[in-house]
């Protein structure tokens, strides 16, 4: 076995477990304190939705906006990259480096060390702990930028000089050793260290130092170590940052393929459990046909995304970060059904060899297990009923285009089968191809682009430079104060949408920030001077810090303020969260431990709580919960607050932790009797405040997830006195009856009889109609035609249609012009099975009429209507269809 150059016997090759505990020990005996990962599915960051580097959770550190309580921190962060600036999905699978889910290996300094210690570190891991063949090591400084002002970073070639020979030492461009958190904020150059896999004999011919970035599969970067210490401004100049940073991240996945001498990612163990698995499921072997290889390839990448996002309580959806996820799995399922023969769910199946690989480094994964099943094979099956629909609709376009002499499907066709129906567009190019058809592909790209335009243009968000008035941090005192005397830190314009607003940050704020599902407070921000009153319509947190819109600025932003938020609002909000807590531990109670909390949303007004559960609730369980949760408001529990517990007591303590959420190694502890839960949100004082709590709904969102909406307070109120002044006005319309269900039923009953007498009468005249209709038919060559005309009940002339087709003995053609109920023209053609068998189209037909009444419509070959908005021209489009039928 050869790693990276070195003999190495299989027995002694180091796992991916084993890799991964040595890279944190390696950094723990270098003074770094092991972090764990955060979530990958980012919550309460507005300009992300998915952890995409190691460095996302220090982003508040990193801005200045949060001191770091370690100044040398190391971990293995779950990322995901599927969108936006890092877009690799439709290269997953097809080489043998791209993932949508990996993990990256960091290690960080918030000022203390810099590109010395990062530099000879990472040599010193990779060669002398992991021996790697220093040989096959190649190390890019940046070369700087004229634009910038920026030289060479002499700084990191000199300290690679000592381990590495000159022509090991590659300049790199801005793009490749430029690293820039986004259009602003801190960024420097950076130093990727890769490593050149090639067999000798290929190294011998073309040296590594060419290959470098030159996307070839077997010279790969594995490590970048970035050194944070410029901050990029609005208007695209640098200033230096007052702390530097170091940032590295390597790709856990290549290091893997460099240590165990493969030459795929794939071919480690990081993968090798998942893709035989789908070979046994499968019955394919891997590595014997290149389709089906790379269908393994998407499967494997996929299904760990998948699981991990579900974990991280992300359910696949129709927006955001959900529509990511389902675009992800959905096209698993594709290539799992196209080149691997499934066309039933299967990548279900796969999550229990999935944790058996990656269970003990993120127990997330066993504790979610079932929830993380049924949630697939939920999706797979939707999927695949929708791939079976596509299917359908795809031979339908076909079948049309080929009537019309084309051998092309329009690019609108197959945009609208992609983006309306989720059927992929390269199975659309598959199955066209495979029927000798071709796909406008120009045109489908057209409306992709369109509708990228339209989505880019309404996220598009302008902001200037912060404008800092004064240095200093946020204090928020909303969990004891209402109102506080404060000063503005910074501010900026922001432009959104054609809206124009400022965001502010102050250096105290009682305005609780939107959070864990609670919204934002919303208030007023007083000139103590002036008096000038600002109005702040909501809260929003952005890297860990309140920030307060605002439709207008102050005039004096030098000055001291009053914010005072809005007292009513807030508190019909906390008991809206406290409330989330009685019902969450009531619903435990009534179904069972197995429920967990999966997300919730606070408002003044209303309460939404998702839980874990794997069917509907009864009647009796909602009253069962309801009862419980308002016997804790009669006892008026006192609120038991614990700020700043270590997460470990807190946990000993029993209090429940949101999965997918990143908690601190101190947090805050709200308890009210046997509820007990890490929350950071505004709470009640005690239970007694709630009033009284009332579940409005309850629904499934996803499989294995309920949903209950519920009201509290004066809210609760207000629904009971609605639905008694509802119970008197059905008590008026009955006389005031002392039984009214008694008297509802016997409405009811008697409402149906009539009803029932309504339609046998109404059968026997539409009955009596066709026969007078089929009468008077006359023949249009072989064809027998029924004429009505005039009437202004559509479902009559519908169902006359339909009598006549069952009494016809003639090839037969039913042309109705008539109105609707709003005067309207209306076509109507039925045609008999033996007409259409002649090559008649009754929806063809009233496509074509249609145009006569300014209007449109369609149907089956068999029936089909049109409406229109030109009456006039009703005669007109009857003897359309008279003609077409002579024709």
């Amino acid at each position: 076995m050869i790693r990276a150059g070195v003999a190495e016997s299989e027995n002694n090759m180091l796992t991916a477990k084993e890799i991964r505990e040595s890279f944190k020990n390696f950094f723990a005996e270098k003074g770094h304190h092991i972090v764990p990962s955060a979530p990958m599915v980012v919550k309460d960051d507005p300009t992300l939705m998915f952890t995409n580097a190691g460095m996302n959770q220090f982003k508040d550190i990193i801005l200045g906006n949060k001191a770091a309580k370690f100044r040398r921190v190391a971990d293995s962060q779950k990322c995901l990259r599927v969108s936006g600036k890092h877009n690799d999905l439709e290269e997953v699978g097809m080489d043998t480096y791209h993932h949508t889910m990996f993990e990256m290996l960091g290690n960080w300094s918030f000022g203390d060390y810099f590109k010395k210690e990062a530099i000879d570190w990472a040599w010193e891991y990779l060669v002398d702990v992991l021996k790697l063949d220093p040989e096959r090591l190649y190390a890019t400084v940046f070369e700087g930028s004229a634009e910038d002002g920026l030289g060479r970073d002499d700084e990191a070639a000199a300290i690679w000089e000592r381990h590495l020979a000159a022509d090991h030492i590659i300049n790199g461009n801005k793009h490749d050793n430029f690293w820039e958190m986004g259009d602003t904020g801190p960024c420097g150059p950076c130093s990727e260290i890769h490593i050149d896999l090639r067999p000798q004999s290929e190294r011998e011919l073309i040296p590594g130092a060419e290959m470098v970035n030159k996307d070839h599969p077997q010279v790969i970067e594995i490590w970048n170590l970035v050194f944070m210490q410029y901050n990029r401004k609005a208007d695209g100049s640098l200033e230096p940052l007052p702390a530097r940073v170091i940032d590295t991240g390597m790709g856990f996945e290549r290091l893997c393929m460099a240590l165990q001498g493969k030459t795929s990612n794939y071919d480690t163990d990081v993968f090798t459990p998942l893709i035989g698995k789908i070979a046994d499921l499968s019955g394919l072997e891997y590595g014997k046909d290149h389709k089906a290889d790379i269908a393994m390839r998407v499967v494997a990448d996929h299904v760990r995304t998948i699981a991990f996002s579900i974990a991280d309580s992300q359910l696949p959806g129709n927006a955001k970060a959900g529509y990511v996820i389902r675009r992800i799995l959905r096209r698993a399922v594709r290539y799992a059904y196209t080149f691997l023969g499934q066309k039933n769910a299967f990548m279900y199946r796969l999550v229990d060899t999935l944790i058996d690989s990656m269970g003990e480094a993120y127990p997330e994964l066993p504790r979610q297990r079932e929830l993380i099943m049924r949630v697939i094979k939920e999706e797979e099956d939707s999927f695949l009923r929708t791939l079976e629909n596509g299917i359908r609709m795809l031979d339908d376009a076909m079948a049309q285009a080929r009537k019309s002499g084309s051998d092309t499907i329009s690019g609108k066709q197959a945009f609208t089968l992609y983006d309306t129906y989720g059927f992929p567009l390269d199975l659309t190019d598959l199955i066209l191809r495979e029927n000798d058809m071709k796909l406008d592909r120009e045109g489908f790209d057209r409306e992709m682009q369109a509708q990228k335009d339209r989505a880019r243009n309404a996220a598009a968000v302008e902001a200037t430079d912060w404008v800092t008035v004064r240095e200093g941090e946020q204090e928020f005192v909303g969990y004891d104060l209402t109102e506080t005397e404060c000063r503005i830190l910074r501010y900026r314009k922001v432009k959104q949408k054609n809206r124009e607003f400022y965001q502010i940050i102050l250096d105290r704020t009682p305005f609780y920030a939107e959070m864990g599902g609670q919204t934002g407070d919303r208030g007023t921000l007083t000139d103590l001077a002036s008096g000038q009153k600002i109005d702040i319509y909501d809260t929003k947190r952005e890297n860990g810090i309140g920030v307060h819109l605002a439709t207008a600025l102050p005039a004096d932003p030098t000055a001291d303020f009053k914010a005072v938020i809005d007292a009513d609002a807030r508190e019909a909000t906390s008991r809206n969260h406290s409330a989330t807590h009685l019902l969450h531990q009531a619903l435990r109670e009534v179904l069972g431990s197995h429920v967990e909390q999966k997300g919730s949303f606070v408002s003044p007004e209303v309460l939404r709580f998702d839980f874990s559960h794997f069917q509907k609730l009864t009647p009796e369980e909602i009253r069962k919960v309801e009862r419980l949760a308002n016997r804790r408001v009669r006892e008026a529990i006192a609120r038991d607050e614990k700020r700043n517990m270590p997460i470990a007591q807190a946990r000993e303590m029993g209090a429940m932790a949101l999965f997918g959420e990143k908690y601190g190694d101190e947090v805050r502890v709200i308890r009210y009797g046997d509820s007990v839960e890490l929350c950071g949100g505004t709470h009640v004082e005690n239970t007694g405040n709630i009033g009284m709590i009332r579940i409005v709904s309850e629904s499934s969102i996803a499989a294995g997830i309920r949903r209950i909406e519920a009201i509290t307070g004066s809210r609760v109120e207000d629904a009971m006195d609605e639905m008694a002044d509802t119970m008197r006005q059905i008590g008026a319309m009955l006389n005031n009856v002392p039984d009214v269900l008694g008297a509802l039923r016997r409405s009811i009953e008697e409402n149906a009889t009539l009803r029932k007498q309504a339609e046998e009468y109404f059968a026997e005249r539409v009955a009596n109609l066709a026969g007078q209709l089929l009468q008077q038919a006359t023949f249009t060559g072989d064809i027998a035609t029924v004429v009505l005309k005039g009437l202004r009940l559509p479902d009559v002339v519908k169902n006359v249609a339909f009598e006549v087709r069952r009494r016809a003995q003639h090839p037969t053609a039913f042309i109705g012009a008539t109105f609707d109920a709003n005067g309207k023209p209306l076509l109507t053609v039925m045609l008999t099975d033996d007409v259409v068998a002649s090559g008649k189209n009754a929806s063809a037909l009233v496509r074509s009429a249609a145009k006569a009444i300014k209007g449109g419509g369609g149907g089956q070959p068999g029936f089909a209507q049109a409406g229109g908005k030109d009456k006039d021209g009703l005669e007109e489009a009857f003897n359309c269809i008279i003609n077409e039928l002579k024709s």
